[in-house]
């Protein structure tokens, strides 16, 4: 508890940063997103898609 308390106090307004991957600029960096950004872009519908018959 002591640790969180000096964490709390030294940092800027007893605020911490962001934890969400897309708010970090290393990870962007990188090109990994949020798993539901990630899942939106595999749902989105590719105009070059191929539309399969159904049986």
């Amino acid at each position: 508890m002591a640790f969180f308390l000096i964490k709390v106090l030294s940092s800027k307004n007893g605020t911490f940063s962001s934890q969400h991957i897309h708010d970090s600029k290393a990870m962007r960096e990188r090109g990994i997103h949020c798993v539901m950004d990630q899942d939106k872009e595999m749902r989105r519908k590719s105009r070059f898609a191929v539309s399969e018959k159904s049986k």
